[in-house]
């Protein structure tokens, strides 16, 4: 398998140390790799193929999560991921909100950001556990959940919102539509998918959905007469 990634980072040192990680990501990678903003835009723009993209929050040319948001809307079908320094739960919620479907921080081990970006690549999410937990705490303050019982947790530590964006994640909506369906913004359903995958420690929504069933958080799939599964 042959993928494409961008990287958008400042720091010469660090974009060697991420090529080495992201080689390991399939049999043959092709690394595009920027020290600016505004050059990752242009590279992002002259390879509409790309599978991934990898951004610092804080370089020139970049506007923090105000860049962010930017790519993405610039580049909505390319897999976003923030690679970064910063800690600010702040920082989080903004970039999920504005598109990126990870946040690694740059303290992380090679293994831990490959197991990240493969988990993205595969369609999930990822943020690391004691983000998420910081992310977690800012919603219940922020009021984001409606009532006290989002914040009970089942036996797995999924909460009554965890166990909703489940059920929906096993409906095949996207993050979007789960999001109109909660009435959340979608950070915040990017950020209780995340817990979901911590808390059932899998990799992937297919991976998630079977674990829930397996836990008897869902319910079995039906079978037709010839033995296959129903929806």
């Amino acid at each position: 398998m042959k993928i494409k990634v961008l990287m958008v980072d400042d720091h010469a040192l660090f974009r060697d140390g991420m090529r080495y990680v992201l080689q390991q990501l399939a049999d043959e990678v092709e690394v595009i790799d920027s020290g600016n903003f505004a050059d990752g835009m242009k590279q992002a723009a002259s390879n509409p193929d790309l599978d991934l993209a990898l951004l610092d929050l804080n370089m020139p040319g970049s506007e923090g999560v105000k860049s962010i948001l930017a790519f993405h809307e610039s580049n909505p079908s390319i897999p976003l991921v923030v690679v970064s320094g910063s800690d600010q739960r702040e920082d989080i919620e903004k970039v999920m909100e504005y598109g990126a479907m990870g946040f690694i921080s740059k303290m992380s081990s090679s293994k831990l950001m490959l197991s990240a970006l493969r988990m993205v690549m595969d369609g999930g999410v990822y943020l690391p556990p004691q983000l998420l937990q910081q992310a977690m705490v800012g919603l219940d303050q922020g009021g984001a959940t409606l009532d006290r019982r989002s914040d009970r947790t089942n036996k797995n530590g999924l909460t009554t919102r965890q166990m909703q964006t489940l059920q929906l994640l096993s409906e095949g909506l996207s993050n979007k539509e789960i999001s109109q369906r909660m009435n959340l913004a979608e950070g915040t359903v990017k950020i209780h998918t995340a817990a979901v995958y911590q808390a059932l420690r899998v990799n992937s929504r297919l991976e998630a959905v079977s674990a829930a069933r397996r836990l008897g958080f869902l319910p079995p799939l039906e079978s037709d007469a010839d033995g296959h599964a129903i929806q």
